[in-house]
């Protein structure tokens, strides 16, 4: 069973003190107590990143450990990545992200481990990285298509609610051929598809939601998925 959890926003990083979404994380593992593998490339392995990483899993019933490509702990980062329950990917420079990757091989690496059942999920540039396509301010200026590793099918827009030209943005490359048809996420929305289908979808907060986005005669359609709510109203 192939699993990916991409997170529109939220989670640790975003919400220190809303557990929801990275407890139900976890929780796909079925595993009481699972190895949980943190990869901060995007952020450039941002040493606050890493830090907030264990600040919170270090609580949680897991083995948190992460993973430095500016400092790796072991040459065979193939093994070390293939013996984890979960590989959980933040948020940062989704381009810079995918180029590290493949000079190190771990774009295969990863194509593996999703393969063997190893869960894989994200957050913004570890979401937008899974897909075919994503919506990404990687190049500083504007919002721009970026190719990512293709595991799902079309393409991904996090932060649909969080960033002001997120929405609009993504519907005019849409509109505009520039990218292929796809999901948005609100901030605290995560998608979890099983294989190339839709799971679940979950949020961290009451409102938050998931769209699938795609053109019909060049129209932009918004349709928004039912999105189940992880705490209590």
């Amino acid at each position: 069973m192939k699993q990916i959890i991409a997170l529109g926003g939220g989670g640790f990083s975003m919400e220190p003190e809303n557990p929801l979404l990275d407890q139900y994380i976890l929780q796909q593992s079925m595993k009481k107590n699972p190895k949980i593998c943190f990869l901060a490339t995007a952020s450039g392995d941002s040493e606050n990143y890493i830090s907030r990483f264990y600040q919170f899993f270090e609580k949680q019933d897991c083995q948190p450990s992460h993973l430095s490509l500016f400092n790796p702990p072991t040459r065979n980062v193939e093994s070390f990545l293939l013996d984890k329950d979960i590989i959980y990917v933040g948020g940062g420079n989704t381009k810079n992200l995918l180029v590290l990757w493949k000079e190190w091989g771990l774009d295969n690496i990863l194509k593996k481990a999703w393969e063997q059942g190893i869960i894989l999920a994200g957050i913004s540039a570890g979401s937008i990285c899974w897909f075919e396509q994503g919506v990404t301010d990687s190049y500083g200026d504007g919002l721009e298509p970026l190719q990512c590793l293709g595991f799902l099918e079309g393409s991904n827009c996090p932060h649909y609610d969080g960033e002001s030209d997120r929405r609009p943005s993504y519907q005019q490359l849409i509109t505009n051929k520039k990218i292929k048809p796809g999901f948005a996420t609100d901030d605290g929305v995560a998608i979890h598809f099983i294989d190339q289908e839709i799971h679940n979808i979950v949020s961290s907060r009451p409102n938050a939601k998931a769209y699938k986005v795609y053109d019909d005669n060049d129209k932009v359609i918004e349709k928004e998925l039912a999105t189940n709510f992880l705490g209590l109203l």
